[in-house]
């Protein structure tokens, strides 16, 4: 199967970047670079991992967990069907944490899944020190993983707990920042997501009735974890400003909303 042939076959699979994404999966079966590929878009390679890559690909099986590694901000994170795969929307809240976060910070990132959130803010910010919480052990072992890969795991802590149930939070002290990317996709959406969503945890993705179950719980049981200048941080849907902002402010908290690089509505940031 030659690079030009897993192109053509990606593209009758409707793999919009079929070139870019034949690049990387010969890249990564065959080991080789890029550069070394472009003189070789008419080899045929023979490997049977290549061709069963291909042939998951063409059925939308997403290119992330194929690959097992996708990069994030400016770090590399493991993932599998036990994570939400990084996306750069998801970067805006990263980069509004690095930014916010006051020195010698310690925050806590609700529904961590890979860990990319509190990992690529942790790695900026050398100062700080977070905690990560998710409702999955194999979620909090692949976190885990990342946090050592990327050089923070000696300030990421990682806890096994239910966000929606906020009591652990009792033995945990103050935080200057509670940040979190929760699911905030309604139930009834969830089935007519993308093929390629299909795959990615459901829990990571189901916000309840109208997506916003998780904003609720958090702004309202969470305040009392802040400290008296802490503030919250949330990646939200891209039309779901004005019912965040209502939630802020019904629980005492001012709310700005930020966009992401697309022009989307992408981040909440609630202070007092």
């Amino acid at each position: 199967m030659t690079y030009n042939e897993i192109c053509m076959r990606l593209a009758a699979a409707e793999i919009e970047n079929n070139r870019g994404e034949a690049a990387m999966l010969v890249c990564n079966f065959m080991g080789i670079t890029k550069a070394e590929l472009f003189s070789k878009y008419d080899v045929d390679f023979d490997s049977k991992e290549l061709r069963e890559a291909v042939e998951k690909r063409c059925l939308h099986y997403p290119l992330q967990y194929i690959l097992g590694y996708w990069s994030f901000y400016h770090e590399t994170y493991r993932v599998t069907e036990d994570t939400l795969i990084p996306r750069q929307d998801t970067e805006k809240l990263v980069e509004l944490a690095i930014k916010l976060l006051p020195e010698g910070a310690r925050f806590i990132d609700l529904c961590t899944g890979s860990g990319c959130v509190a990992i690529s803010t942790l790695a900026s910010r050398q100062d700080c020190r977070a905690v990560g919480v998710d409702l999955f052990e194999k979620t909090l072992t692949i976190a885990g993983e990342n946090a050592e890969h990327n050089g923070v795991g000696k300030r990421l802590g990682l806890l096994r707990a239910d966000v929606l149930s906020p009591s652990f939070m009792n033995d945990l002290g103050l935080f200057d920042c509670i940040i979190s990317n929760p699911p905030y996709i309604e139930t009834k959406e969830v089935s007519n997501l993308s093929r390629e969503l299909s795959f990615e945890p459901n829990a990571a993705l189901d916000g309840g009735e109208d997506g916003l179950k998780f904003y609720r719980v958090i702004v309202s049981e969470y305040a009392k974890y802040l400290t008296e200048r802490g503030f919250m941080l949330f990646e939200i849907g891209y039309d779901q400003a004005k019912a965040v902002a209502k939630i802020s402010l019904e629980n005492g908290f001012s709310c700005e909303i930020f966009k992401d690089y697309g022009g989307n509505d992408r981040v909440a940031y609630l202070h007092r």
